[in-house]
């Protein structure tokens, strides 16, 4: 049964106002770049104005610490990975982060950008980027702060419990939802110390888990760095966040405890980032700003959008249905089981034959077939969820290369990460930001075949129904 929200405050102390030019001040200090590695390309949609890679080689790494800004987003699409190919995937990141950042002398540090709902590669990649910062700076990391909260999306973290909900319906203990029931990184904890504690397989015992009461954090500062301070020997540290002051404020005391000698990697949620810089919430985009991005590309003319659906979340298919009902586009069906079988490549010919035709008139849905195959094993279900990648991204590259659409929506992150590397060859880009007030964000590419084609990411289990109806229809006009 969801707990309402006001049930779950009763007796906390009030949200206490943070402006964001406070901690950015705070943090103009030390003048680094956060390197933040994005498990999949929807921790984006919080943040505004900051430099997006596909592609992690130095050179590109090099581009985007000197464009002035205090992040950078790097897509690792580690979640579609195993572990080995996910770690290696780390070490390649921070590589080239600290070579780019050897030759211009700008200081880095790194977060590890997952999933709200508690999904991906824990502990093993920030405990990687603690390896990779001990082998080039010889300091050992003091702790991983673990942040998963997500407000604008209904995740939050209350008494150390993980929630996923929305005012309207109520909270769910995290270990309780569908996200739970994952089948590659499924859990059963809602406590983060002991989700914690579960994924390491009992290596980071719940108890030794430094826990930050929400409390606290609205009311003793102090309290919170010396709780911070105290941290060693990578030892997870989980606090209560419910909103963005909240995480304004944490971020102060962070900066407090790095200032203070203190060294942390932080694995955490899409509005972490934003918080932690200093960035003000950004309105979303209108259609001036889509007009001024499309001017002078190859999707100036065009007529109608492609949406690629590939998540299989419940949410997303009631967006789908809603978008269905209300704006009745064109609809292709990839057929997974097709997808795995000798019929593939004449399956995928009628599919783009067939989008290319459409989209000269409007909009075009291209979409997984909506029943979830999964494999014998974690490993098993990966390899099916690449083999169904692998048909979406021939298909976007095909149709580029024939008729470039008005705009490309991809619904699911995994789907969104290999629709932008690969589908669309982008390479660079820059997140502008959101569709919706706090979610859902639209890169512009700044190279390659796609420049000028608005890009808009699209977790799957995020908005309510009619969401994604209102992102194709801002985007159509």
């Amino acid at each position: 049964m969801p707990i309402s929200f006001e049930a779950l405050l009763a007796g906390y102390p009030p949200t206490a106002e943070t402006p964001a030019d406070e901690v950015a001040a705070a943090a103009a200090t030390d003048r680094r770049v956060f390197v933040v590695l994005d498990d999949d390309p929807t921790g984006t949609q919080s943040v505004a104005d900051l430099p997006v890679l596909t592609d992690w080689s130095p050179e590109s790494m090099e581009w985007a610490l000197t464009q002035d800004r205090p992040a950078v987003y790097v897509m690792t699409n580690s979640r579609s990975l195993d572990p080995n190919d996910a770690a290696q995937r780390n070490r390649e990141v921070a590589a080239a982060a600290f070579e780019a950042s050897d030759r211009t002398g700008i200081r880095v540090d790194f977060v590890s950008r997952s999933d709200s709902t508690l999904r991906g590669h824990f502990p093993l990649e920030p405990r990687v980027l603690a390896e990779c910062i001990a082998d080039h700076d010889g300091e050992r990391v003091d702790g991983i702060v673990v942040v998963p909260a997500f407000g604008d999306a209904g995740r939050i973290t209350v008494g150390g419990i993980h929630y996923a909900g929305s005012m309207a319906e109520g909270f769910t203990p995290c270990g309780e939802t569908e996200f739970a029931r994952d089948a590659t990184f499924g859990y059963h904890s809602s406590r983060l110390a002991e989700w914690i504690e579960e994924k390491s397989g009992g290596a980071m015992a719940a108890s030794w888990v430094i826990e930050i009461p929400l409390a606290e954090l609205r009311t003793d500062l102090d309290a919170v760095v010396a709780r911070l301070r105290s941290a060693s020997n990578e030892q997870p540290i989980a606090p209560d966040i419910v909103d963005e002051n909240d995480l304004r404020r944490l971020s102060l005391a962070l900066q407090q405890a790095e200032d203070a000698g203190s060294r942390f990697i932080y694995r955490v949620g899409p509005p972490f980032v934003r918080a932690r810089i200093g960035q003000e919430v950004h309105p979303p985009l209108e259609a001036d700003d889509l007009a001024a991005i499309r001017k002078g590309g190859r999707a100036e003319k065009s007529v109608g959008g492609l949406i690629v659906v590939g998540s299989h979340v419940q949410q997303t298919t009631r967006q789908l249905d809603a978008l269905r009902a209300l704006r009745k586009p064109v609809e292709l069906e990839i057929d997974v089981r097709t997808v795995l079988s000798d019929e593939r490549d004449s399956h995928l010919d009628k599919i783009v034959g067939q989008a290319v035709s459409r989209l000269a008139e409007g909009n075009v849905v291209v979409r997984t077939s909506r029943t979830l195959v999964t494999g014998s094993d974690a490993a098993d279900s990966l390899a099916i969820a690449r083999a169904v990648s692998g048909a979406v991204v021939e298909i976007v590259q095909r149709v580029l290369a024939v008729c470039p659409p008005r705009f490309v929506i991809a619904k699911g992150g995994i789907t969104s990460s290999d629709v932008a590397a690969r589908g669309l060859s982008m390479t660079r880009a820059f997140v502008r930001g959101p569709m919706l007030p706090g979610i859902v964000s639209l890169w512009e590419p700044v190279a390659g075949p796609a420049r000028g084609i608005p890009y808009i990411v699209f977790a799957g289990n995020v908005g309510d129904q009619n969401s994604l109806a209102e992102v194709v229809d801002k985007l159509s006009r």
